[in-house]
């Protein structure tokens, strides 16, 4: 068991590893920023990493304050779901009731890697190459068509 700091540095350990890993993956170099995540120019629309003791996942998150409004987003999204999941044989997860750790609900579209634990350091490899490459692969689909999704 870690202590709360502990846990903490570990955190930081592998979110600086990450992000070194992904300045030397050749099909990232001509990215001008490497991740797009909360600046996707479209409201309540948030791409995001997470890394836990079950697994490895790349979001597509909505979470407009209204629940019309992410509803509606949702609804658009789904009308783009072929684009979306063109480089996902395996399809992408499709979940319009997500209640986060802090009681919020909001709608994602991920895709998972699970039985990797973020505290086996020697799970960081398959986390970094999982999650690095279907960031790409969701943040290419996302992008391709989020000019037709914005509000």
């Amino acid at each position: 068991m870690y202590s709360k700091e502990e846990l903490k540095q570990l955190k930081v350990e592998f979110w600086e590893s990450f992000a070194a890993f992904c300045e030397v993956q050749p099909y990232l170099r001509n990215w001008k920023k490497i991740w797009t995540l909360y600046n996707t120019k479209v409201k309540g629309v948030e791409l995001k990493f997470d890394a836990t003791r079950q697994g490895a996942y790349v979001i597509l998150e909505v979470n407009h304050k209204k629940e019309d409004d992410w509803l509606e987003m949702f609804e658009k999204l789904t009308w783009y779901k072929e684009v979306l999941e063109k480089d996902f044989p395996e399809g992408l997860i499709w979940d319009i009731c997500y209640v986060r750790e802090t009681g919020n609900q909001v709608a994602r579209i991920y895709t998972a890697k699970e039985g990797i634990d973020i505290h086996r350091r020697e799970h960081w490899g398959e986390f970094f190459i999982f999650m690095a490459t279907q960031m790409y692969l969701l943040e290419r689909n996302f992008l391709s068509i989020a000019d037709y999704i914005k509000e």
